[in-house]
This record gives structure tokens, C-alpha cells and sequence, in this order.
């Protein structure tokens, strides 16, 4: 057994020749990129890359197989220069009957072993979706009917940010994920915590108690690959093995989730739209006490306020630990350039972040840069709540950075 980084929500934005798949994504975004990104330059063992199953994208994964540089694994996967493995996955769009009896969107990842299985994946889905060739377009089916037919296919479920106001179970469709999937709720195994939650919210539910936690990043851009990751204990890198630690079967496990505090997370508290103002009341509202609008977009930590239905929360014992870790390039003094000295001394990210001694960074870029990253690195960097797109990180000498999500963070 070994331990890998593993980041299993990455997005597409254009193919190879330049056809839009994530319209909201950096065109650099492709799948030989990522899979170059994860390699040399993260320390990443698994991505899920979960727009491939669009016909674009399909053909251009046919394409760099026949590169060479990679090739498919026999329990699932494909191997990118013996260095990252490559889950293929799709992030499907269900439609549920939601809140109040309102209509609710929810987003799931889906994941399978061989280029074959989401070949015939997206050809079903065509059926149910306007337009298979962009990612997460909505689809005709709910989660309880989606589940069957990635099962079809050798396929995978997780329930993606769960949490989050718009596109998500808890966030706009249902109290209760048995409420969806019903009596086939044991074939979710895994959930996705999504960047304005973590582990100690999530467990105040007490659904979740046996589900394992994901952390990822949902990148929309190369730089954004593993600001949230997961480590695991596995015997190989293959689609087989991460079921398998999903699953925590046979010894392979989680060992832990790395994310952000969610308190940086662009939908932590309520946000009132109409005077632009945090909400951060003892107890969830509905009305913007400031100004009274009930324009308000609902926070994740109000919104597991009022569903939870544990007393104290207390995680499984098995729970592997949420620790929180502020990516590379988000610390204060570490720009592109210190980035890059870092990386030429170092290899990847995933080697400064979790293998090298303060004294080696030090060596390097001088202590002030060395004080900042170890304090990410081990979750010290003090931090103020977002809501609705501003999110704040304080420094050692109470240097205020201020960070607008769209352009900075482009968190969910």
C-alpha cells in the first residue's frame, strides 16, 4: 500500500481544436493539458476529469492514446506517462422535484473505467440532454432514474457539492438524500463536500454518517487543479483501486481531505442581492435584517443549521480529517514568479506542500515567503467569511487580502 493525491472534479474548456465543452472555463483547460498539469507540475496521481463525455472530448482522449504517451489500464483508468492516472467521468445535471415543491437541479459526478464504458454512457445521455456536447447541460432524469444507468455501465455515482444554494441536492432539492434515491440510497457511497463546506458541517446530518467525503477542486482553470484534493491509501493507481478506497474496502481508504476553511467559500453565509451584505445572524434568516429584501441566496452553513438533525456533531471513527490548506498560489507573496523558482527547485506542488521541511523552502525563497506557506500549509492563515463572491484571508501581519470570486477564486 501507498498514498496518492487524488483530485476527482476537473473541467474541460475547449477541446483540442478549439470547440466549447465548459463555456465558463479557460480555454487552456483541455484534456492533454490537464493531464501534463497533474504531472509535472501538481504531483496529482488521479484527476477525474468530468467532462468527457462529450463526443469532442471523447475523440480527443482517442487521440492521445494514440500518442503513446498514454494508454488505458486494465482496471480502468488511463495512465499518463506512468505518472497520473486519468479517471473518465461525466457531471450530469438532474432534474428533481425541490424545495416547496419547486423545481430543483442537482449536479452529479460520474465516473468509469474504460474510454468504452462512457463511449455508450454519452450516447444514452444524448437522449436526455439538448446539447451532449457541453458540460453538465441538464437533463431529463432525476438522480434516482441516473443512477441506473451509470450502473448500466460500470460506472460510479457521487453526488457533487452537495451543499451549495444552486445546483445541488441539499442546496435546492431535498431535505434528505434518501428522499431522491430512495431504496437505491446505499448505492451512493460517496459525497462531495464542495468548497463552502467541510467535514465538521457535514457530519451534523446524520444520513452521511457512513458515506465517505470528498474534497475537490471543480476546477475551471490549469492554476485551480488541487486547490482541494484528497490523499488515499491504495495498492495501485487505477479506477478499481479508487473505488475501492471510496468504498473503504480491503484497506484502501481516505487518509484525508485537504480543502479550503469554508469560511473562504463564495456561499458559506446567507448573501442579501439587494443591499450586497453578509448575513452572519446566530440563526438562519430568510430576510436580509439590514434592509428587509427576501432577495437573499442562502449560505451552506444556514442551510445545514436548519436540516441538521444531530444535537452535537460527532464524526464516524473511521472519519478520516478535514485539514484545511490554502493553495500555493492564494498565499500572500507567493506570485507567479515565486511559483515558478519554487517548482525548479522542487518538482511539484504536492512536494513543497507536503514533503519538505521550512528550512528547505526557506533556502529558497527567503523566510517571510516560508513563514506564509507554512501557515497555508497547515491551516494557521486567519480568515473571514464570504458570501455572494467576496472572501477574505488575513496574513501574520494582519495584511488583508481581498478576493472576488469570479476573477480570483471562481469558487462554488
Amino acid at each position: 500500500m501507498y498514498e496518492i493525491f487524488a483530485d476527482l472534479h476537473v473541467h474541460i474548456g475547449r477541446s483540442e481544436n478549439g470547440k466549447p465543452i465548459k463555456i465558463t472555463a479557460a480555454r487552456s483547460l483541455n484534456f492533454a493539458n490537464i493531464a501534463k498539469e497533474c504531472a509535472e507540475r501538481k504531483g496529482i496521481n488521479v484527476v477525474g476529469i468530468i467532462d468527457c463525455a462529450s463526443p469532442y472530448v471523447i475523440e480527443d482522449i482517442e487521440n492521445f492514446l494514440k500518442t503513446g504517451e498514454a494508454y488505458e489500464l486494465k482496471d480502468g483508468g488511463i495512465i499518463y506517462k506512468d505518472k497520473v492516472c486519468i479517471l473518465l467521468g461525466s457531471e450530469v445535471e438532474t432534474s428533481e422535484v425541490g424545495r416547496n415543491g419547486k423545481c430543483g437541479a442537482a449536479h452529479n459526478v460520474c465516473f468509469f473505467p474504460h474510454l468504452k464504458d462512457i463511449k455508450a454512457f454519452s450516447n444514452e445521455m444524448s437522449h436526455h440532454i439538448k446539447n451532449i456536447t457541453l458540460s453538465t447541460q441538464r437533463s431529463d432524469i432525476s438522480g434516482y432514474e441516473l443512477i441506473d444507468i451509470v450502473e448500466k455501465y460500470n460506472g460510479i455515482l457521487i453526488p457533487a457539492h452537495i451543499f451549495t444554494p444552486f445546483k445541488s441536492y441539499y442546496g435546492n432539492c431535498t431535505d434528505r438524500l434518501q428522499n431522491i434515491f430512495k431504496e437505491k440510497y446505499d448505492k451512493i457511497f460517496a459525497v462531495e463536500l464542495g468548497l463552502s463546506s467541510d467535514t465538521f458541517l457535514a457530519d451534523e446530518i446524520s444520513e452521511l454518517e457512513n458515506k465517505t467525503f470528498v474534497t475537490n477542486s471543480d476546477a475551471h482553470s490549469l492554476p485551480k487543479i488541487a486547490r482541494e484534493y484528497n490523499k488515499m491509501q491504495v495498492e495501485d493507481i487505477s479506477f478499481k483501486e479508487v473505488v475501492k478506497a471510496l468504498k473503504n474496502e480491503d484497506g484502501r481508504k481516505i487518509l484525508a481531505n485537504y480543502g479550503l476553511d469554508p469560511k473562504l467559500g463564495k456561499y458559506h453565509r446567507t448573501y442579501c442581492d439587494n443591499c450586497n451584505q453578509t448575513i452572519e445572524t446566530k440563526e438562519p434568516v430568510e430576510k436580509c435584517p439590514y434592509c428587509g429584501s427576501d432577495k437573499v441566496t442562502f449560505g451552506v452553513f444556514d442551510r445545514i443549521e436548519l436540516i441538521k438533525d444531530k444535537k452535537e456533531t460527532k464524526s464516524p471513527e473511521n472519519r478520516p480529517p478535514y485539514i484545511y490548506q490554502v493553495p500555493l498560489g492564494f498565499i500572500p507573496g507567493v506570485g507567479r514568479k515565486t511559483i515558478e523558482k519554487l517548482l525548479g527547485n522542487f518538482e511539484t506542488e504536492m512536494n513543497i506542500l507536503h514533503k519538505l521541511s521550512k528550512d528547505d523552502i526557506e533556502a529558497v525563497v527567503g523566510e517571510k515567503v516560508a513563514n506564509n506557506i507554512e501557515k497555508a500549509r497547515t491551516g494557521n492563515a486567519k480568515v473571514q467569511a464570504g458570501g455572494g463572491g467576496n472572501n477574505i484571508i488575513e496574513s501574520s501581519k494582519n495584511l488583508f487580502i481581498e478576493y472576488t470570486l469570479c476573477i480570483k477564486w471562481c469558487i462554488r
